[in-house]
């Protein structure tokens, strides 16, 4: 059975047509729409600012130490804007307490991803947290750059929206257990946190010095708020060690280490997140010869790009020059590049291959490495060490 062929309307028919429908809905003629925009305005490039979402610990006893980082972060989105942002867009950063608590991070990143609709989350630093959350960044396709942990542990299985800008603890604790074994001081004993960090870390530590050709005689688990560091200390010091690496961070380190000085006498290493600026001036005189790994070039003489940059930022904000707001405001700089290599219209696809492309790429001093099966950018690292008034030497 054939179906009869209707007539074409001819173009009066149509502008009829079409004139009609308008009116029944109460919408003016589009042949008579003189306001009417180009079709091309519908592809207009976006405008307004681009969100990321951090979640970290602004409460709890961890916190007042990640302060500083808070501000070193503040100054770079601050300078980037300042400088025209992502082609004139203004990047607003969106940071939520977890009070270093996994379920609170992962409800966090539930509700950035979704509530605040960020292009990215950034500066995470709970290992727990992490953990909780690359599972769901990568559900919801949301890059995760940046985080205040180096555990090996959630380096270990790609995730490709998770991405690195420093060393890992493994890296560290190799630098520590090959300088003390080039200083004859293979004899090591570990205190490390009593927290998924620092349970994390021990067999890293035991393992790096089976590598390494040390020899691993005590260890001890250390609370978070210290309140045991006199028999962590008298743990390790019944093996009469020639140093020992400090493995954990916060109130733990201000007992811990001014009890060891008075019961051993071997050099205390200390990983980098325990370099904090409060804590130091606590130690006071106590905190000479510390050795610390750092993870982030040396900030206190402006000799690079980043550094003068860092220099004059922290001069505008009338904040000292040191590594905790060092560590937020280089963090971010990486991600900020990689938002502006994106582009005005970025996407958090768009934002992953600008990531991936950034190969060998120098940031003014610090050099990202990423590829497509390469998401951990940096393995520097080099030790300090804490001199007269608390000075870093290096």
């Amino acid at each position: 059975m054939h179906q009869e062929k209707k007539p074409a309307l001819t173009r009066r028919q149509l502008m009829t047509a079409i004139a009609a429908a308008s009116a029944s809905i109460g919408m003016p003629a589009l042949a008579q729409d003189k306001t009417a925009k180009p079709a091309a305005d519908a592809k207009a490039a976006p405008t307004g600012d681009i969100v990321i979402g951090q979640s970290a610990h602004l409460s709890g006893p961890l916190a007042p130490t990640f302060q500083a980082v808070l501000r070193g972060q503040d100054m770079a989105i601050k300078e980037f804007n300042r400088k025209g942002g992502v082609g004139g867009r203004n990047v607003r950063l969106v940071t939520l307490d977890d009070a270093y608590d996994p379920a609170r991070t992962a409800a966090n990143v539930t509700q950035l991803i979704e509530r605040e609709e960020v292009t990215a989350l950034y500066g995470f630093a709970n290992t727990a947290g992490v953990a909780a959350a690359l599972p769901i960044v990568a559900e919801k396709k949301v890059p995760l750059v940046s985080v205040y942990t180096g555990s090996p542990v959630l380096r270990a299985k790609h995730n490709p929206y998770f991405f690195t800008t420093m060393a890992s603890y493994r890296d560290e604790v190799v630098q520590m257990v090959r300088n003390l074994v080039t200083l004859h001081r293979g004899e090591i004993a570990l205190v490390y946190q009593n927290s998924p960090f620092g349970q994390l870390m021990a067999p890293v530590v035991e393992e790096t010095c089976k590598e390494l050709g040390a020899n691993l005689v005590a260890k001890a688990p250390l609370e978070v708020n210290g309140s045991d560091a006199a028999a962590a200390v008298a743990t390790l010091a019944a093996a009469r060690p020639q140093a020992i690496i400090f493995m954990s961070f916060g109130p733990s380190m201000v007992p811990f280490v001014k009890i060891a000085r008075q019961k051993i006498a071997a050099p205390i290493y200390c990983v980098s997140i325990a370099s904090s600026r409060q804590l130091l001036d606590a130690l006071g005189d106590e905190a000479r010869g510390l050795a610390i790994a750092q993870i982030v070039p040396y900030p206190f003489r402006p000799i690079t790009p980043l550094t003068r940059s860092y220099h004059a930022a922290t001069e505008a904000a009338d904040l000292p020059v040191d590594y905790d707001h060092f560590f937020g405001y280089v963090n971010l700089q990486v991600l900020l590049e990689g938002m502006r290599r994106a582009g005005k219209a970025i996407t958090p696809q768009k934002l992953v291959a600008a990531l991936e492309g950034m190969h060998n790429a120098d940031l003014g001093g610090y050099t990202m490495d990423f590829s497509p099966t390469n998401h951990h950018g940096s393995r520097f690292v080099e030790l300090v060490m804490i001199g007269p008034g608390g000075r870093y030497l290096r």
